[in-house]
């Protein structure tokens, strides 16, 4: 679907997009505004999308574990379409809530669908601004209980024009800060420096979860946090379908050789069956375990391009990092 073509909304309901048996804090058909920089909900396969798979479930277990009235105020950095901050309001219970995001139509839409799909008489403040990663909170003076971030790893390829395209998936790669090589090297440059930024939004005993495609070793993840001056640990892991493959994969491919990753790849009926019946916060405390069993069936960028191209449905593992202060 071209950006041209995209339908001026989306109705989603939202009982089966996050998998609850009802919703109390939004509204149960969900009306979502799009912008043509955002990625969709991917209403049509869930197994697809970031916020059904990988982050509603995350919150509600980070709920569960932090106990009721722990994570009143809740941030996303780079919200796309605003539906993880309706996941916030809803799993939460947040009822101060920051998003951010590169560009102001994203942040403008986002703000719109999160105001528009809260239940009547709700009462939330929504802080939202446009800029790099938290800095367009700062005047705000906020700070927040729990951070999200669902940042791209990619560079913005150098054809490629800000000013028009769809960027979801990648970022404009000149940064002033210093990274690490291990980190830069692995592709996860904007959430290493979006969990020091976020040591300064964050209340005492906060936390920041960072949803991260398993296409690099666990212990690269938990190792980033700590340099970043955290406590890692990995609270769930799943695994979901890639998403817009051929172009992807063939990003990832390129960077294997320049000498980065390599970056690991699975064919999704191999991870529907790894994952099939795990508990997910089981599956976080086994996620070594679980990553090594993975290992015969590992596929890097270029030998994943060949099953796609045999028409083979990718898939990559999926760890939500949990980083406290």
């Amino acid at each position: 679907m071209t950006a041209s073509s995209l339908p001026p909304s989306l109705r989603v309901d939202a009982q089966t997009f996050f998998a609850v048996d009802t919703v109390k804090r939004i509204k149960p058909e969900l009306d979502i505004q799009l912008s043509d920089r955002a990625y969709l909900p991917r209403i049509d396969d869930l197994q697809a999308d970031w916020v059904a798979t990988v982050a509603a479930p995350a919150f509600a277990l980070l709920h569960r574990n932090r106990g009721a009235g722990a994570s009143k105020s809740f941030c996303s950095i780079g919200t796309g379409s605003g539906m993880d901050a309706l996941a916030g309001i809803e799993f939460f219970e947040a009822n101060q809530v920051g998003i951010t995001d590169l560009f102001a139509e994203v942040v403008d839409t986002a703000a719109a669908n999160v105001r528009a799909n809260i239940r009547p008489g709700l009462n939330v403040a929504l802080h939202a601004g446009h800029g790099d990663l938290l800095e367009p909170l700062r005047a705000d003076g906020i700070k927040f209980d729990v951070i999200y971030e669902n940042l791209p790893n990619l560079p913005l390829a150098k054809t490629a024009r800000l000013d028009v395209d769809r960027t979801s998936s990648s970022y404009v790669p000149e940064r002033e800060e210093q990274v690490p090589d291990v980190i830069a090297d692995h592709l996860l440059t904007l959430h290493y420096l979006a969990l020091r930024q976020a040591r300064e939004f964050l209340n005492p005993g906060g936390t920041v979860l960072s949803t991260l495609g398993g296409r690099i070793p666990l212990r690269v993840i938990t190792d980033m946090s700590r340099q970043a001056g955290y406590t890692p640990r990995i609270l769930t892991y799943t695994w979901k379908v890639q998403v817009d493959p051929e172009d992807n994969l063939k990003s990832y491919a390129l960077w294997q050789e320049q000498g980065l990753g390599p970056f690991t790849f699975y064919r999704a009926e191999v991870l529907a069956e790894a994952f099939a019946g795990r508990d997910r916060a089981a599956a976080g405390e086994q996620a070594e375990a679980l990553e090594h069993s993975l290992l015969p069936h590992r596929l890097d960028a270029a030998a994943a391009l060949d099953v796609l191209a045999q028409g083979g449905r990718i898939a990559h593992t999926v760890a939500v990092l949990q980083s406290d202060i």
